[in-house]
């Protein structure tokens, strides 16, 4: 009970703090990338990514966290499969309107649904699917404006889709197969995620942005922005790594779209974006869709494990009677043998 209690826990801690560093973060971007006039988000990626690795080197080096020898050839492989998902995002919303932009990302869960279904045999009950499904519908009422279609920008976003729930559900997959912490993942593959972004970042923002990153007149404010952006990044990847491994990427997908909410809510009430009711009513059937989907998902973790209670107490049980059947046997074998040398006795006084 004590080491359940302690789950939980974790659990609460990790969904906090991706929380809390996740809108921290939009929130300073959006200042940097609005406010400060520095568009470059590919280029900002891979620089939070080198900062989390430096990080957590200098951590390991205090003996905060053991590394721990993985297979490289699938860190690596997993490490650059993030990485592309990064560039895609960035790319599907240079190509694509805000709100086709927004049904990307909304069509994440349901297609992870299905990979994990499929592929990975999970079952997902009718319940958790309609609070998935208001979850979507309230995201998309608040979220999603425009729809506007091309053929790039589809594909685009198609893949994005694709090597988003597949790195997801690897890392999930990656930290229980192979027995590492989130901690010792996100050391090993972030390295790999940085090349691939260090490498491609300028490109894809100099298409989609035509100005250059190492052209840019940097200003002390800017710089203090960037840094700062750095060090939350540190906070939300290692939060992310947290909460996938904790719980699920379906879980992980849906706090995200809890973030986006209050990413709505902070940027009205502290950045005085425009609001409107159908935001407003957005937001509350994406909340009642969370609170739904949390309380199923409770609901079914306290079943299984009353299930596994209950099978344990009668795998117990019927080990108990087997020994005791045993031990039954034991005990008239013996009987039988003491008769046995009773009777032998007995004829060789008479004899």
């Amino acid at each position: 009970m004590g080491e359940m209690s302690s789950f939980q826990l974790g659990v609460i801690g990790a969904l906090f703090l991706s929380v809390a560093s996740s809108v921290s973060i939009v929130i300073c971007n959006k200042a940097l990338m609005s406010n400060l006039g520095f568009p470059f988000a590919t280029t900002l990626t891979s620089w939070h990514l080198m900062v989390t690795f430096c990080t957590l080197h200098a951590a390991q080096r205090l003996n905060f966290f053991e590394s721990k020898a993985v297979d490289v050839k699938t860190v690596m492989l997993f490490g650059i499969l993030n990485g592309i998902s990064i560039g895609l995002l960035n790319l599907s919303l240079g190509f694509n309107s805000i709100g086709f932009y927004q049904m990307t990302k909304l069509a994440i869960i349901p297609f992870t649904v299905l990979l994990e279904t499929l592929f990975l045999k999970k079952q997902f009950s009718q319940k958790i699917k309609f609070s998935l499904f208001l979850l979507l519908v309230g995201v998309g009422i608040a979220s999603v404006t425009d729809l506007q279609l091309n053929m790039v920008g589809t594909i685009l976003s198609l893949l994005a889709i694709v090597t988003t729930c597949v790195g997801q559900i690897l890392t999930n997959t990656i930290q229980k197969r192979l027995n590492v912490s989130s901690t010792q993942l996100l050391y090993q593959s972030a390295p790999f995620q940085a090349a691939v972004l260090f490498v491609s970042g300028p490109l894809v923002d100099q298409f989609l942005t035509k100005q250059n990153v190492f052209a840019y007149k940097y200003s002390p404010v800017v710089l203090a922005f960037i840094i700062l952006s750095c060090l939350i990044a540190v906070s939300v990847n290692f939060s992310t790594f947290l909460v996938i491994g904790k719980t699920s990427p379906v879980t992980y997908q849906v706090l995200g779209h809890l973030k986006t909410c209050l990413v709505l809510g902070f940027g009205y009430t502290l950045l005085h974006d425009p609001f409107t009711e159908r935001n407003i009513i957005g937001i509350l059937v994406a909340i009642c869709g969370m609170g739904l989907y949390s309380y199923f998902c409770t609901q079914e973790n306290k079943k299984k494990q009353s299930g596994d209670l209950s099978l344990s107490s009668q795998l117990l049980s019927a080990g108990v009677s087997v020994l005791l059947n045993h031990s039954q046997g034991w005990g008239s074998t013996l009987l039988g043998r003491e008769g046995n040398c009773l009777r032998w006795l007995k004829k060789k006084k008479k004899t």
